[in-house]
C-alpha cells in the first residue's frame, strides 16, 4: 500500500462484490418501482459506510425480472477485472424472504477446499454474499418479503477471459473469477489483498494435504521452479535419484512478491500440514533477504553492495573483484562480475545460506524445513542452501 502523500493522490476503486450488490440493489428497485434510469446506485458496504456506483444498464426484462450492469472500476490498483461488466440477472420467487444467489457465465466454479466455500459452487466469497443480501433487504420494505424472496445470478461475460491472469486456476476455481472484496473498495496497491491471496493459497494447499509449499518472487522464478522441484522434495542436481518423482500441483506454488518474511512465516504457521518450504529466485531479490530485508519491493529497499562486496571478500574473491562489486549497478550486475571468478560457487552458495538463516529466524519454527534456491537468469541452479 503506497504510504504518505503518495495515497492520496492515487484512486481507491471497488471490488467485484460492490458490483454485484449495486448491480442487484438496482434491479431489485427497477422491479419493485419500475424505475430502471442509468444513472448510479448508494450501497452499505462492510464496515457500514455507503459508497455510490455508477450504473452502466438497467432494465426490466418482465414484471418480476431485471438486469444490471456495473463496470468495474479498480481504481489506480493494477487490478485485471478493472473495466470487465458485472452482470446481475434478479427475478422474484414465491419463496417468502429467501434470497439466492448464483454464479452464471463467467463467475468461477470451486473445485478445490480450502477456500471457504462449498465445493461444486460458484465462487463468490461470504462477505461479498452477505453485502448483497444486506443491500437487498435495506433496498425493499418487510413487506415485500412477507411473500416474495430473491433469486440473482451474477455473471462477468469476461470472467473465462481473465481467470488465466488471477490465481484462480492455481487455487481450484474454474471457468471464471471469483467475486471477491471484504471491505468493498479497493485500495491502490494493497498490502493486505496481496497478503490475503497468500493465505488462501496457503489454505488450498493445506486443505488438499500438501506437505511442500514453494514461495517464488514471481511467474519466471516459478516456471523455473517447477522444472527444479517434484513432489518427492528433490529438484536439480538432487533429482538424480528421484527422476520419477511427480511434479508438484498448481497450488503448492506461491508466488510470494516481495513478501518473502511473511509469506514464510504463514507457511511455518502451517507446520502441521508442510514440512518443508522451498524459496527460490533470483540474485536481486534474494540479495536483499540475505541481508535481512523481509519486504523487497524496489521501492522500500536497495541492494546492498557493501553486503554483497564482504560475501565476495568472504568467498575468496580477489580484491579487483571486490571492489568492482562495491561499485556495481545492480544485483545482477554482481552476479556477472562473479561468475567470473573462481569464487562464484561459494559466493552463491553464501549468499543462499543467508538467506536461509533469516528466513528460519522469520519462520520461528523448527517444525519446517527450508531450502533456499538461487537460480540464474537461463533456469540453471546456482546455489542452494537448507534442508
Amino acid at each position: 500500500m503506497s504510504q504518505g502523500g503518495d495515497a492520496q493522490k492515487q484512486r481507491t476503486g471497488y471490488t467485484t462484490g460492490s458490483c454485484a450488490a449495486a448491480g442487484a440493489r438496482a434491479a431489485l428497485r427497477a422491479v419493485v418501482t419500475g424505475d430502471c434510469a442509468a444513472g448510479s446506485m448508494e450501497i452499505t458496504i462492510p464496515r457500514g459506510d455507503t459508497i455510490i456506483i455508477p450504473i452502466k444498464e438497467c432494465t426490466r426484462t418482465g414484471d418480476d425480472r431485471a438486469r444490471c450492469v456495473i463496470t468495474k472500476d479498480g481504481g489506480d490498483d493494477p487490478d485485471v477485472t478493472h473495466g470487465a461488466d458485472i452482470v446481475v440477472d434478479l427475478h422474484v420467487t414465491g419463496r417468502p424472504g429467501e434470497i439466492e444467489i448464483g454464479g452464471g457465465e463467467g463467475v468461477g466454479v470451486v473445485t478445490k477446499p480450502g477456500l471457504g466455500l462449498e465445493i461444486g459452487k460458484p465462487a463468490i466469497n461470504p462477505v461479498p454474499k452477505r453485502m448483497i443480501v444486506q443491500n437487498l433487504r435495506e433496498e425493499a420494505a418487510s413487506p415485500f418479503w412477507e411473500s416474495r424472496g430473491i433469486r440473482a445470478v451474477i455473471s462477468v461475460p469476461r470472467g473465462r477471459e481473465l481467470a488465466p491472469r488471477t490465481d484462480n486456476p492455481r487455487l481450484g476455481i474454474i471457468g471464471g473469477i471469483s467475486i471477491l472484496g471484504t471491505s468493498g473498495i479497493v485500495i491502490p496497491f494493497s498490502t493486505a489483498s496481496y497478503a490475503a491471496a497468500i493465505r488462501q493459497n496457503l489454505d488450498v494447499a493445506a486443505a488438499m494435504g500438501e506437505n511442500v509449499i514453494v514461495l517464488t518472487t514471481g511467474g519466471r522464478s516459478e516456471e523455473f521452479a517447477r522444472n527444479a522441484i517434484a513432489r518427492g522434495g528433490g529438484g536439480g542436481a538432487k533429482q538424480e535419484e528421484e527422476e520419477e518423482a511427480p511434479a508438484l500441483p498448481d497450488h503448492c506454488f506461491v508466488q510470494m512478491g516481495d513478501f518473502a518474511g511473511y509469506s514464510v512465516r504463514e507457511s511455518a504457521k502451517r507446520s502441521a500440514h508442510f514440512q518443508k518450504v522451498y524459496v527460490v529466485g533470483f540474485v536481486g531479490k534474494l540479495a536483499k533477504m540475505a541481508a535481512g530485508v523481509k519486504q523487497t519491493h524496489v521501492k522500500g529497499s536497495k541492494v546492498d553492495m557493501k553486503f554483497l562486496a564482504g560475501l565476495a571478500a568472504g568467498a575468496g574473491a580477489p580484491d579487483d573483484v571486490v571492489r568492482a562489486v562495491t561499485k556495481a549497478n545492480t544485483a545482477r550486475h554482481v552476479s556477472e562480475i562473479i561468475s567470473g571468478a573462481e569464487c562464484a560457487p561459494r559466493f552463491f552458495e553464501t549468499l543462499c545460506a543467508e538467506v536461509h538463516r533469516h528466513m528460519k529466524n522469520h519462520a520461528k519454527n523448527d517444525d519446517v524445513a527450508i531450502e533456499v534456491v538461487l537460480f540464474g537468469f537461463d533456469g540453471s541452479v546456482l546455489a542452494r542452501a537448507g534442508a
